[in-house]
């Protein structure tokens, strides 16, 4: 018999609060999940990010098997952080959720562990400078046209490649 697949929700972006230095302070857990309480004891992969003219730029993805509220702004998590925005001048740090179906029994540690590797290795296509070091190792391969494939305008095929494919 062939595993269920799990489909996962997306929630945000939600803006993180920072002090004045751009720094995110340790109060700042409580006070995120007092303000987005349906997300304090899921589990799942989240994805921090820079908004900044008028796009994200993914910045660190991390996993939560116990909960986002145990695993998000834990201290090494925070100062991760805190060293992605410092490399923009200007933008504001948002966090993206995907999180687990909420059900009765042993968290599926496999599949978020599965998806918070994929989501690793598009946002490393995305964003060469990602924080993350496990998950996030060099690809040595590229699809020229559609994933870290060179400059320049990518050929009709590659566009209807990436479309089919439903990249960006």
């Amino acid at each position: 018999m062939a595993a269920k697949n799990v489909t996962f929700e997306v929630y945000g972006p939600y803006e993180v609060p920072t002090a004045a230095n751009r720094v995110i302070m340790p109060q700042v857990r409580a006070e995120f999940f007092k303000a987005c309480p349906h997300l304090r004891d899921r589990r799942g992969a989240y994805v921090f990010g820079v908004r900044a003219g008028g796009g994200i730029i993914p910045v660190y993805v991390g996993k939560a098997t116990r909960t986002f509220h145990q695993e998000c702004f834990t201290a090494d998590k925070a100062n991760k952080y805190t060293l992605g925005f410092a490399d923009y001048d200007k933008g504001t740090p948002v966090l993206f959720f995907v999180t687990l179906p909420q059900r009765k029994g042993p968290v599926n540690k496999k599949v978020i562990k599965d998806l918070e590797d994929f989501l690793i290795q598009n946002a490393k296509a995305r964003n060469p400078g990602l924080i993350n070091k496990i998950g996030a190792g060099e690809a040595n391969w590229a699809i020229s046209g559609v994933i870290r494939g060179g400059q320049g305008k990518p050929s009709a095929i590659a566009r209807s490649f990436k479309g089919m494919m439903g990249f960006r």
